[in-house]
Order: C-alpha cells, then sequence, then structure tokens
C-alpha cells in the first residue's frame, strides 16, 4: 500500500460514500423469496451478461458487478468497497433479478455444524501473530 489507496488484494481502496444508505436503496430493505436476508456469506459472482453490461451500471451497482468477476461473499464486498452490508445486500438481490449475478446461498445445515465451526476455530489458533508465536488452544 505505498500509495495509500491501493491495499495488497490491488482493488483501490476509496473513501467510504457521503450518501446515506437509504437513499441507495429508495429505503427498501433486502428480503429474498423467503422474506429472509441474503446470509452475509452468500457467494455472489458476475455472469456474462453481468460483465457486458458494465459501462451501462451505474455508481454502486456497477462497483458490486466489476468486483464480483471473482465470487465473493456479501460481506466481503461491503468491506472492500465500503457500503453497509444491508445495502449491498438489497443491490446484489437487484442485480440478481436483472441477470447481473448468480448468487450461490450455502447449505444452512453445513454452517450450523458443530464440527465445521471447531474446525475454523483451529484453523485460526495455527495461524501465528505478528510476532510468529502461536495463540493458545482451549
Amino acid at each position: 500500500m505505498a500509495d495509500g489507496l491501493t491495499p495488497p488484494g490491488g482493488d483501490p481502496v476509496r473513501p467510504a460514500p457521503a450518501v446515506r444508505p437509504f437513499l441507495v436503496t429508495a429505503g427498501r430493505v433486502a428480503p429474498t423469496a423467503s422474506g429472509r436476508p441474503v446470509p452475509v456469506e452468500t457467494q455472489v459472482v458476475a455472469t456474462a451478461a453481468g460483465l457486458e453490461a458494465l459501462d451501462g451500471l451505474a455508481f454502486e451497482r456497477h462497483d458490486i458487478v466489476a468486483a464480483c468477476r471473482r465470487p465473493q461473499s456479501i460481506a466481503e464486498l461491503a468491506a472492500r468497497l465500503r457500503l453497509h452490508l444491508n445495502v449491498v445486500r438489497v443491490l446484489a438481490e437487484d442485480l440478481r433479478a436483472a441477470g447481473h449475478l448468480t448468487v450461490h446461498v450455502p447449505d444452512s445445515g453445513a454452517t450450523h455444524d458443530a464440527a465445521v465451526l471447531r474446525r475454523v476455530i483451529d484453523g485460526l489458533r495455527a495461524i501465528p501473530d505478528s510476532r510468529g508465536v502461536l495463540r493458545d488452544t482451549d
């Protein structure tokens, strides 16, 4: 990040938008067909049609489709684009409905499996801190 604007991932970081989230979504919230919000771990990826329409998309919609050249989660998009999580949820659902994004919702049974959570915790503990020291186990 020598220039202060390009993180190691290569995507430029911009200042947070000054527009209020409810203006971006016209006051809408992000229900899906089931009436529940899109989970933050939902993976989204741009479709060929979305990439072709990229120049015709405005502002946040353009940024979301451009960032989704590679699959990433709703949470990653919100963090990378510095947008409110619910704004990304609403816009991702709009872009999915328009055929610009493909949305892959994870299996809810797998996300509540204690064995999966234990493996994640163990994996995180196996990462050394900045001094190279491993974290203590339980």
